[in-house]
């Protein structure tokens, strides 16, 4: 389909879209509505800014302007030229769906140009997790007589001990972390405030970290972070990213690990344990059981392998 008498070479010239007020009032509006994280707003304008960078590239309509068969082309596109895979193509397709349903309640278009499109059909896949004997050894590896090797020894313990995602865990502020009742108050996703018991282990290591290393590290500055740089500030995701690949390494872990795959083997060992999935659903803050329920088809593989190794019949 050819738009030609609506392409507009002033905004080619001059147009940045990643300043396009109509994907910020967007983003404003999910914020405002659903309470999404930062992360999940940030991810919907990426989407979306790339389709109207493509748009101005190929001479196209601007955002409310465009029609069923420029969407089908941009996905083509990045299917084709970008190598898009089904998952990243699927979240694509639903980030369209939510910004082309919010402008037609908000009768910025009278048609919704996403209305025939369908997302890609996915493989359910098993969560990457690591075995017990691994995240023992990954426990292990930081040099706890070190100041920095404390705070990381207490961080690994305190992630896997309540399951938080990577987020939740270098902001958590010291003031929502309670040795005495051994429970940390964790704000997640959606502005959704839950309580998650820590254990003995991790409240110990929490109790030395703060007694020993802490104010070591902050060096006479103050901070409401629990856990804390040199440089007195919060740890960003990146680092601690970083930090827990290096120690997997120096541990002889070789499964392919990050923050979220400790998460993930909290809840899977937890599970394997005879935990009742409503119990994990609120520990992992889901808002949909169905969600946690994949962890009862990862319990499910781990029987199969274990009677396929140790039964005669196997």
């Amino acid at each position: 389909m050819t738009h030609d008498p609506v392409y507009d070479t002033a905004r080619d010239a001059s147009h940045n879209p990643t300043n396009d007020p109509l994907i910020d009032e967007f983003a404003d509006s999910l914020w405002l509505s659903d309470g999404l994280s930062r992360n999940t707003i940030d991810s919907y304008r990426r989407d979306l800014v790339q389709l109207d960078h493509w748009l101005v590239k190929t001479r196209r309509p601007t955002l409310e302007q465009l029609d069923a068969s420029d969407l089908q082309a941009f996905l083509a596109h990045r299917i084709g030229v970008d190598r898009a895979s089904p998952r990243t193509t699927a979240r694509l397709t639903s980030t369209l769906k939510r910004f082309y349903q919010y402008l037609l309640r908000d009768k910025r278009v009278t048609i919704d140009p996403t209305a025939a499109l369908e997302s890609p059909k996915l493989p359910r896949s098993l969560p990457k997790s690591l075995s017990e004997a691994d995240v023992e050894a990954l426990l292990n590896a930081p040099d706890d007589n070190t100041p920095l090797g404390l705070r990381d020894r207490a961080m690994l313990e305190t992630l896997y001990a309540a399951g938080l995602r990577v987020t939740e865990l270098v902001s958590l502020p010291i003031a929502q972390l309670s040795v005495v009742n051994q429970v940390v108050r964790v704000i997640g996703k959606g502005n959704k405030e839950r309580l998650v018991p820590l254990g003995e282990e991790a409240t110990n290591w929490l109790q030395r970290y703060v007694a020993e290393a802490r104010g070591v590290l902050l060096d006479g500055r103050t901070s409401d972070a629990l856990f804390v740089t040199t440089r007195g500030t919060s740890m960003s995701r990146q680092m601690f990213w970083n930090l827990i690949k290096r120690y997997a390494i120096d541990a002889g872990v070789r499964a392919d690990i990050s923050p979220h795959v400790l998460r993930h083997a909290f809840a899977t060992h937890l599970v394997n344990h005879g935990a009742d999935l409503r119990v994990v659903q609120l520990l992992l803050g889901h808002a949909d059981i169905t969600t946690t329920q994949i962890y009862t088809h990862v319990a499910r593989e781990r029987l199969k392998a274990i009677h396929k190794q140790h039964h005669p019949r196997g």
